[in-house]
């Protein structure tokens, strides 16, 4: 297997390293130059690229050409800057930002001496033997070795969650996919083209790998869809622990700079961001990762207090990311073991207000919490303002607040037996409307009137007047 840092080894090479010294146990699978500003559409994952700098004129092109690699999953990136005065700092910047390890090229190397020991190195790590499937494969993201495994055996191959979601596809008789995914989410037996092994423990919501066309394998056929199952288990293990432990949940929840912390995990400062919680008993991480796999755009993943919490990029978001997820969970409600799923969605907010965006998902999962429903997916904004501003005011305070507003009502009603209390509510929920509150009283609406008017009489405030109105029913939503 060849990694980053055995290039840096090698002397004929004489690279430099200019960032990146914790990345180079990243595995090369294949070489790639170009000097196109975007090359998204050309780059492969684990690719060493090659660039002559080119494309760069200036302070701020960087910027999209390392994003293009971060997005590929590029291992590293090596640059000569013979033509343009030496390595751009707005370029070791981005490398930075994206963690994309850089390599200086001597500028008097050619890149075919590059391309000619890379190809040898790769060539030798094929040869060492590791099992039935080449050494790198170990290394390879889940597509390609999916699509490895799939030539390898001749047969079309997916991984599917429990969820029903189809994780990847060679993209051979992929509409037989979905229908493949359902029954496998429901535990029920595959039809007999099909061969279904599971793929990682110890998750939540299970993978296979079911491999399609006959059964009658030989031994090596089973030997190879059996490690293949084994190594797509073990990137989905290091994928989650990479993303737990990122240090910008920290900051978040311990406080510091979110700008600066946004910045190294590479995220645009003016993208607006969706905060996601998710509580299950010590599952939810695994239940998050899996309701936000295959989102079109960035996300984090970390942890807040005693939830598992991402931050997604806001645009793009689905609007019925709510009833998808809902939906998912149920499917897997089977197999859960935790009493209650929760789930809450705060924002959309810019940088600067990501910690308001929290606490409107923490109130929106304790509004969960008191619901019914094993499985609640709640978002913030189905939520009242008057909810979520209650929601941080403390007991003693409830308690202060409503006695202070509501003091000579409560007496009366308990001196007099009435519930005018009850009356000034339906009254208010009405919009203040005394016919439409006397329909749902059932009385008269001279009747109405005379009790709100009573009722202000009581409290020294007019209950026709907006402010006033406000006041009266916050005090009333403090004992829910």
């Amino acid at each position: 297997m060849t990694a980053v840092k055995t290039l840096l080894e090698l002397p004929e090479l004489r690279l430099r390293l200019r960032g990146g010294g914790d990345l180079l146990d990243r595995r090369v699978t294949r070489v790639y130059g170009t000097e196109l500003p975007d090359p998204s559409r050309y780059l492969s994952a684990g690719e060493l690229v090659l660039t002559g700098l080119l494309w760069w004129r200036g302070p701020g092109d960087a910027e999209p050409f390392v994003a293009a690699l971060a997005r590929a999953g590029t291992a590293a990136l090596a640059a000569s800057g013979a033509d343009s005065g030496g390595i751009p700092e707005d370029l070791v910047q981005a490398c930075e930002r994206h963690r994309i390890p850089l390599l200086e090229v001597p500028p008097d190397l050619s890149f075919a001496v590059i391309v000619e020991r890379v190809v040898l190195a790769l060539a030798a790590g094929r040869d060492a033997p590791t099992g039935r499937l080449p050494a790198h494969a170990a290394d390879l993201p889940l597509p390609e070795l999916l699509r490895l495994g799939s030539a390898e055996l001749g047969l079309p191959c997916w991984v599917l969650a429990g969820t029903g979601r189809v994780v990847a596809g060679t993209g051979l008789l992929l509409p037989e996919a979905e229908p493949l995914a359902a029954a496998f989410s429901m535990g029920t037996t595959l039809d007999s083209r099909h061969t279904v092994l599971p793929a990682g423990e110890g998750f939540t919501v299970p993978w296979a790998l079911v491999v399609g066309g006959s059964t009658n394998w030989t031994n090596e056929q089973h030997e190879i869809a059996a490690e293949v199952a084994t190594l797509i288990g073990r990137r989905r293990g290091s994928a989650r622990q990479h993303e737990v432990e990122r240090s910008l949940f920290r900051v978040l929840a311990e406080g510091g700079d979110l700008g600066e912390s946004f910045a190294a995990a590479g995220w645009p400062p003016d993208a607006p961001v969706r905060v996601v919680l998710a509580r299950a008993g010590g599952a939810e991480g695994d239940l998050l990762d899996e309701l936000l796999a295959g989102y079109p755009v960035r996300v984090l993943r970390g942890r807040f207090g005693g939830s598992a919490c991402a931050l997604v990029a806001a645009e793009g978001w689905p609007d019925d990311w709510p009833s998808a997820a809902t939906r998912a969970l149920s499917t897997v409600e089977p197999a859960l073991t935790a009493d209650r799923v929760l789930v809450s969605i705060g924002g959309p907010a810019a940088l600067t207000g990501v910690r308001g965006a929290l606490e409107e998902a923490v109130h929106a999962l304790e509004v969960g919490a008191g619901r019914d429903e094993r499985i609640a997916v709640v978002p913030g904004a189905e939520i009242g303002v008057h909810r979520l501003v209650l929601a941080g005011v403390s007991d003693e305070l409830r308690t202060a607040l409503r006695r202070r507003v509501l003091g000579p009502l409560l007496d009366y009603d308990a001196a007099q037996h009435s519930d005018l209390v009850h009356t000034v509510r339906v009254f208010l929920e009405s919009s203040g409307s005394p016919a439409v509150a006397a329909k749902a009283l059932h009385i008269h609406v001279n009747t109405l009137r005379y009790r709100i008017g009573r009722a202000g009489e009581l409290l020294g405030l007019d209950l026709t007047d907006f402010t006033n109105q406000v006041d009266v029913y916050l005090a009333l939503r403090i004992s829910g």
